[in-house]
């Protein structure tokens, strides 16, 4: 793995079962974490809504690479990974008297995708690194999320979920580097980096994953 471009910057995430690192430059405020405490219900139709989009983007990029044998496979336990999220937020949903709503448009993910430059491989690139920025988010915010829940179920849910997410973002630097030269990967790593965080800063604070 190349360790010296996931932990160039390094941001400590705190659970009593989770201590994990993160390439992020800025830090989840806790803002966000009182925002979700406060409409939880929100959030998780939010989270399932998440998943099952993670799921589709595995399987959009498998269809749009079909001789990257490394990363049809990867990307194919990865749909299966995701979609299986999906079914266990699920069960927590009608425990809550809620039901699953039509699936919203997520700002911070189009904002993000607006960076993907248009050249073959630099499109590839930009998706792979893209990819992996949003699952170290995803990370984050799941182990502040299991940091703050007290029912333990749930809480023990949202720590095996961002240790799933840090090994996917990490999967998607990993694949980067099947397919390119570190000295690429790291001058375009730092600069999705700082979009991420230009992004989030910008954004409004809302009860959802993003």
């Amino acid at each position: 793995m190349l360790d010296h471009i996931k932990f160039n910057a390094k941001t400590r995430i705190n659970d009593a079962d989770i201590m994990q690192e993160t390439p992020l430059l800025v830090k989840t405020s806790n803002n966000w974490v009182q925002a979700v405490l406060g409409n939880f219900d929100s959030f998780l139709l939010d989270h399932a809504a998440a998943e099952k989009k993670a799921s589709g983007m595995a399987i959009s990029m498998l269809s749009h690479y079909p001789d990257r044998t490394r990363l049809v496979t990867k990307m194919t336990d990865l749909a299966i990974e995701e979609l299986t999220h999906y079914r266990e937020v699920l069960r927590w949903i009608p425990s809550r008297g809620l039901v699953t709503v039509a699936d919203t448009k997520d700002q911070y993910v189009i904002l993000l995708r607006q960076a993907i430059r248009k050249e073959t491989d630099a499109y590839f690139l930009d998706r792979l690194l893209i990819a992996s920025v949003i699952e170290a988010r995803g990370a984050e915010r799941f182990a502040l999320i299991a940091d703050a829940l007290q029912m333990l179920p749930m809480k023990k849910f949202y720590q095996s979920l961002a240790k799933s997410e840090a090994r996917h973002y990490e999967l998607f630097l990993d694949l980067a580097a099947v397919y390119f030269d570190s000295s690429a990967i790291e001058s375009r790593w730092r600069q999705i980096l700082k979009i991420e965080a230009e992004i989030l800063s910008d954004l409004p604070v809302r009860a959802a994953l993003h």
